[in-house]
């Protein structure tokens, strides 16, 4: 939660190949003050409904964040998925963005929603409310 004097983050991920929320991808929070070099906070990783809910709060003076999401290992494990499922391959299930990285600036006592729309071959993320 945002204060007078901190920012906060949250974010969630969609499989648009699929159109479900993509559920099980790690993403990291990384921060930093200035020209300071980002310093990574936690990590978390989405729900059943592709929300994290326990990133960690931003420290006081945070100009900068940084949200990492491990891409690759989610769309590895739903190629293992469908394999063992023996269901028809619809679509190529590997990740041609291993990870995807998003940098932002955030200013004190607001909340920044930053939701990542992703397949296979593209992404795009944009600022929620």
């Amino acid at each position: 939660m945002s204060t007078d004097t901190t920012a906060s983050v949250s974010t969630h991920v969609l499989d648009t190949s699929i159109g479900r929320p993509a559920e099980a991808v790690t993403v990291s929070l990384a921060a930093r003050d200035g020209d300071e070099r980002y310093v990574t906070l936690g990590a978390s990783a989405t729900d059943a409904d592709g929300r994290c809910t326990d990133l960690p709060a931003l420290p006081e003076g945070t100009t900068h964040v940084r949200l990492v999401f491990d891409t690759e290992s989610y769309f590895t494990a739903k190629k293992q998925a469908e394999a063992q499922q023996d269901a028809p391959r619809v679509r190529d299930s590997g990740a041609f963005f291993p990870e995807v990285a998003i940098a932002f600036t955030v200013t004190p006592g607001e909340h920044y929603h930053v939701p990542l729309l992703l397949n296979p071959f593209g992404y795009s993320v944009y600022r929620g409310s």
